[in-house]
């Protein structure tokens, strides 16, 4: 069993407290731009271009997270209206949703190629999850997403008084660590694909279904109101995911492939006859 006892106020200027929680989202932040550049470059995407969806996407983001938290928590927040707008609590799905949404949303705005905008939500495929693992760390400082109590081995237990666990004192679950190491998971297969998966867009498709198949799994060891049948929100929103992204990732691919094939037989058969062996 493992005691966490951080002060998740990282230090105070005046009266504004700055928790560890925004500073790792912040870094978050900055490492999905720099892999997202990185990868733009590697994808021929205009640095403009990455800069400006990123703007985007990032205000989409938050403002997304923002809403699926409130409406995750409604019952609190039905009961303090003045506390809806803040950062306190954001909600991953929301965040991942109203980012695709905003950079879409820009994209078409500027009228730009759709062949070339899913090179862009392959960029930022690759460098989401790592984000996310380094936001877990800020959610395990923080003491929030926390655990159901448990008495295995590698149990958690909050201490400090201004920690967001409900739970001080108990052992629970240290779901923020699973998450993060899911995300690492994750990581390294999008980055291992990112080459290989065809056809543009597919990557983007594979990242999503990855994390919604950890994070229905992983939360039901996580403490979170129940939302529809039983399951809470972000795991209806996995399913929702899953359904729409596995069944259109597998078609895509599928569809690639024979396209490839069709064209191989025909520049097999233009060989042919070039050389005169068919008439």
């Amino acid at each position: 069993m493992f005691t966490i006892g951080v002060n998740p106020v990282a230090f105070t200027i005046g009266s504004l407290s700055v928790r560890w929680y925004g500073i790792m989202v912040a870094l978050a932040v900055v490492a999905l731009l720099v892999v997202t550049i990185r990868e733009g470059k590697r994808l021929g995407i205009s640095r403009d271009v990455v800069y400006t969806s990123f703007i985007a996407g990032t205000i989409g983001g938050v403002v997304g997270a923002r809403l699926f938290h409130v409406v995750d928590y409604w019952e609190f927040y039905s009961h303090h209206v003045s506390e809806i707008i803040g950062f306190a609590g954001l909600a991953l799905y929301g965040a991942v949703i109203g980012a695709v949404l905003a950079v879409v949303l820009y994209l078409w705005r500027i009228k730009y190629p759709w062949g070339k905008a899913v090179l862009i939500v392959d960029a930022v495929a690759v460098g989401a999850p790592l984000a996310q693992a380094i936001g877990r760390v800020g959610c395990t400082i923080n003491g929030c997403c926390y655990g159901l109590p448990t008495s295995l081995p590698w149990a958690v237990v909050y201490t400090n008084p201004d920690s967001f666990c409900g739970s001080l004192g108990v052992p629970i679950h240290p779901t923020q660590i699973y998450f993060l190491l899911w995300n690492l998971v994750v990581f390294s297969v999008v980055w291992f694909m990112r080459d290989r998966l065809k056809p543009h867009g597919s990557l983007f498709l594979l990242y999503l279904s990855l994390y919604a198949v950890g994070d229905f799994s992983l939360r039901f060891f996580r403490v979170n109101d129940i939302f529809l049948f039983g399951l809470q929100e972000g795991q209806v929103i996995s399913l929702a995911i899953l359904v729409v992204a596995v069944p259109w990732l597998i078609v895509r691919m599928r569809r690639f492939g024979r396209r490839n094939s069709v064209d191989e037989v025909d520049g097999m058969l233009t060989k042919l006859t070039r050389r005169g062996k068919i008439s």
